[in-house]
């Protein structure tokens, strides 16, 4: 069979099924996705054929604003468009396409592809209330951001009109959409590769200044691709100084970049998170023992995880982090915010602690307490990892229910 997957920042989520279905005799596997993803991920997926496609331009400065991320997914679908023109023409027909409804690239895809299995991934849909906007106070929202967030989901409503079925990660996320909709979109997670993700008690992590941890160290890890309020990177920034002093031996490691924001808007002043948090919280702060290691490679990542003895979660209600579960198949005690859809994967004191997202004492007693008397807490972590071969096995689990939905008459 031929399979299509397009993703603007390609493979994002189809890295493992894309490459799972390259492995088969007889698939054909072709990636499409803007031309700079493409460079960086030669070699990524081994036996997909990767296609890259140009922008022409941004959307144009003189365009309403509710209306530019519109204009740029216009531009998008466009662009995958003349790609797609450009394979047909070339002989790739595929029988199957898998695409992220977020950027607009499937939006003429019929038009090329017409009697394709079009399967889109749903990954967030924009709520004007009850989600993540306006959820944190520190960040008023006005009633022209409301309204700007509500004209995005054009897209992806246009988007679930001309797929025949959808998948969404978590429950929760599913949710969101309309309810007209939700039929199309069935629950299935990326997936965990819980082989590569698993514990061991002889891991290390050998710090930049040569210092080496070990799980006899009371190891804090903190992961956001990017440190922001919408990970509640603020949030365990200010319960750092209480941890540290009822802690004094503790180790923290912050794993992520601070130079761009991942969702949220940047600081007024034009610095990072990072740099505002630590301003703020200057002198409060030993900073020998905070340790911003910055983007990881997967191996040394994974050793972070390891010899973690509190792993913080916080996210706003919204896109649940592959990095959660990941700690979790790693036995990591997860210490997360009571927020959805991290209630839905963690259920306290069975498989993981959860905290109120504001509650900065709440999460500095629950990390102390972990600190101080690891062993409390060994149960927790058997059924985090437990929970993970059950619900998000990438190979057990995942894989096939991702089969099932984009091939249901297994012909792959």
């Amino acid at each position: 069979m031929n399979f299509l997957f397009i993703h603007p920042n390609f493979p994002g989520q189809f890295r493992h099924l894309a490459t799972y279905l390259a492995s088969k005799p007889g698939n054909q596997v072709v990636g499409l996705g803007e031309n700079s993803q493409v460079v960086r991920q030669q070699g990524s997926t081994p036996g997909v054929i990767l296609w890259g496609y140009q922008l022409p331009r941004p959307a144009a400065a003189q365009t309403h604003h509710y209306l530019k991320l519109i204009e740029q997914n216009v531009l998008h679908a466009q662009a995958c468009l003349r790609k797609c023109l450009e394979m047909r023409q070339r002989g790739f027909i595929p029988d199957v396409i898998c695409a992220h409804t977020g950027w607009g690239d499937i939006l003429y895809i019929r038009e090329i592809f017409p009697k394709a299995r079009v399967v889109g991934y749903f990954e967030l849909y924009y709520l004007t209330h009850g989600a993540d906007l306006g959820f944190d106070p520190e960040f008023p929202v006005s009633l022209d951001n409301r309204c700007e967030v509500h004209t995005k989901n054009m897209t992806q409503l246009l988007s679930l009109q001309g797929c025949d079925q959808g998948w969404s990660p978590t429950r929760w996320q599913a949710s969101l959409y309309p309810a007209e909709y939700r039929q199309k979109i069935s629950v299935i997670h990326e997936g965990v590769d819980t082989q590569k993700l698993r514990p061991d008690p002889a891991a290390r992590f050998q710090l930049p200044d040569g210092r080496c941890l070990s799980q006899a160290d009371e190891v804090i890890t903190l992961v956001n691709r990017n440190m922001e309020p919408y990970r509640g990177f603020h949030v365990f920034m200010r319960s750092l100084p209480e941890i540290q002093r009822r802690r004094p031996q503790a180790q923290t490691l912050i794993i992520g970049d601070d130079q761009d924001v991942s969702y949220g808007n940047r600081p007024a002043n034009g610095q990072s998170w990072r740099q505002v948090l630590l301003s703020e919280l200057a002198g409060q702060l030993d900073l020998s023992r905070i340790h911003f290691v910055g983007q990881l490679p997967f191996a040394r990542y994974i050793q972070a995880l390891q010899l973690s003895r509190a792993h913080v979660y916080l996210t706003y209600p919204y896109i649940l982090s592959w990095s959660m579960v990941e700690a979790m198949a790693c036995a990591c005690l997860v210490i997360g915010s009571n927020t959805p859809p991290v209630a839905e994967v963690i259920r306290h004191g069975d498989n993981g602690l959860l905290f109120d997202f504001f509650d900065r004492q709440g999460l500095a007693d629950s990390v102390c307490a972990a600190l101080n008397n690891p062993g409390h807490y060994q149960t927790l972590r058997q059924r985090a990892r437990a929970t993970v071969l059950e619900r998000y096995d990438l190979h057990g689990v995942c894989i096939p229910q991702q089969l099932a939905l984009i091939d249901p008459d297994g012909q792959r």
